[in-house]
């Protein structure tokens, strides 16, 4: 409740651990295959069983909460049962916990997880060899193999009705098995790397999941869909934990940090989830197709950039922006030889008598905005030397300037290292500069003024107690409000 520590322990390097049924003692796998005891009130070490001759990598506690069961990496699954033991040293007038060893089930590969059904009829095992053999806990006979995975399974949880087995894996996905026949009901892809844990929130069939990849995600293991991403940690999230009641989950992170999550009283809509998750993934390609190469890096690394998606549409837009800066030099060159007196092209006739600069501005314009860099991205070096001597035409004349400095920009970045070796762009380069900084200092300035000038309109009608802008926020939360509700009717 408070968050604060209420006991530290030194313990051996720890890898996993139960609270004895009670809450009273604390049982921890450690690397070295020990089975450390200790009493939660005064932090003391009551005992330290060698286990195993391997890391102890898991322990489940049986259902009826008489002993538990260790999965270690030298292939063996022991059972332990609980015990009271005298001993002088802790107390003479009462008895101190202790383990015993009943059986040992031995196996071919490591064993990575261990999990009791709720039920106590079935224990799943998972193997280094990506499968996950299920047994008869009483009987210790094999009773199905659960197998699909492509790297080991790293963690497992079953539902509460003991109906359904979840198993999350280093290959990314999560896997959702029915124990009666150990099909495979759905393989969900459901991180960006190896999944750490998994856990069901207690008598549903709802469950989360966290990785590597610094997120928990909670899932609908009946209608295999996603509900929501949590993110938080600034590292790999190794571990969670659900309360019995479900309210609470708490994850350990690799950041050093616990986190607590809370279950709100708000209603969650499953579509509007999906929808910001895409605009989420959406701005995120964005931002990391613009991230292309930074300047100062060796000739080879400057050129290479991710591989864009070529597309007939960002080839024709190419192909029209090469014809217009072919058209242009043809029509510069006899200008300068004839002189004003010679008629103009047709084609730039038909864009109003344009100049052959400003057509080339004006193909340009034409070219989507989702396009463009792709576009820019076939233009050979010789059309990109033509294309600078005009960026820099437009940014002196202060056309475009937006369009032009995007242009610039990906330019620069895409031929870094041959531009700088070229010795002829450099007067080019030198009055780019100049222009290109004095022109979007104008417009920031612009910008600048103008929201100045609207939120000195803005406090002017505010202070005439104007209701402008709260009626339009008030508009707002209704539209809102009612998409929301026909939302609702449709999930009913």
């Amino acid at each position: 409740m408070s968050g604060q520590p209420i006991r530290t322990l030194s313990t051996g390097y720890a890898l996993t651990s139960i609270f004895v049924p009670g809450d009273r003692h604390i049982i921890i796998g450690t690397k070295a295959g020990k089975l450390e005891i200790y009493e939660i009130s005064s932090g003391q070490l009551l005992e330290s069983v060698d286990a195993h001759e391997g890391p102890v990598w898991s322990i489940s506690l049986s259902a009826d909460k008489r002993g538990f069961v260790s999965g270690s990496g030298d292939s063996t699954v022991k059972f332990w049962e609980f015990e009271l033991v005298s001993d002088e040293e802790h107390a003479q007038a009462s008895k101190r916990l202790s383990v015993s060893h009943v059986q040992t089930l031995k196996l071919k590969e490591e064993v990575m997880c261990v999990k009791y059904s709720p039920n106590q009829r079935l224990l799943a095992v998972s193997l280094l060899d990506c499968t996950v053999k299920i047994f008869f806990a009483d009987t210790l006979k094999f009773f199905l193999s659960l197998y699909g995975h492509k790297l080991p399974v790293m963690t497992l949880d079953i539902s509460s009705d003991s109906n359904l087995i979840i198993t999350g894996s280093a290959d990314k996905n999560i896997k959702i098995w029915g124990l009666d026949y150990g099909d495979c009901h759905k393989s969900i892809f459901g991180h960006d790397d190896s999944i750490m844990g998994v856990q069901f929130v207690p008598k549903t069939h709802y469950f989360f999941s966290v990785s590597k990849d610094k997120t928990l995600k909670y899932w609908d293991a009946d209608k295999f869909e996603q509900i929501t991403t949590l993110k938080g940690h600034y590292a790999e999230v190794w571990c969670l934990a659900v309360s019995p009641n479900g309210d609470h989950v708490a994850t350990g992170s690799h950041d050093r940090s616990l986190r607590l999550w809370e279950r709100t009283e708000e209603p969650l809509f499953v579509e509007e989830e999906r929808e910001l998750e895409r605009e989420r993934e959406h701005e995120e390609s964005i931002a990391q197709n613009t991230e292309r190469v930074i300047p100062g890096e060796t000739e080879a690394e400057a050129e290479a950039v991710k591989a864009g998606k070529k597309t007939l549409e960002t080839v024709m837009a190419a192909e029209r922006l090469m014809e217009a800066i072919e058209l242009y030099k043809e029509e510069t060159l006899k200008m300068n030889e004839e002189g004003k007196s010679r008629s103009s092209h047709p084609v730039l006739v038909a864009y109003g008598n344009v100049t052959p600069v400003r057509y080339v501005l004006e193909v340009l314009k034409k070219i989507r905005s989702s396009e463009l860099e792709e576009a820019l991205i076939v233009l050979p070096f010789s059309v990109v030397i033509e294309m600078l001597t005009l960026l820099n035409q437009w940014l002196q004349c202060g056309w475009e300037v937006e369009l032009s400095c995007r242009c610039l920009s990906f330019l620069l970045r895409i031929h870094h290292g041959q531009i700088v070796s070229n010795r002829v762009l450099v007067p080019v380069i030198d009055s780019l500069r100049k222009h290109a900084k004095s022109r979007v200092h104008e417009l920031r300035d612009t910008i600048g003024f103008n929201l100045a000038g609207l939120r000195f309109i803005q406090g002017e009608m505010e202070a005439r107690q104007e209701s402008f802008f709260a009626d339009a926020t008030q508009k707002v939360k209704k539209i809102r409000k009612k998409q929301k509700s026909a939302i609702v009717q449709v999930v009913k």
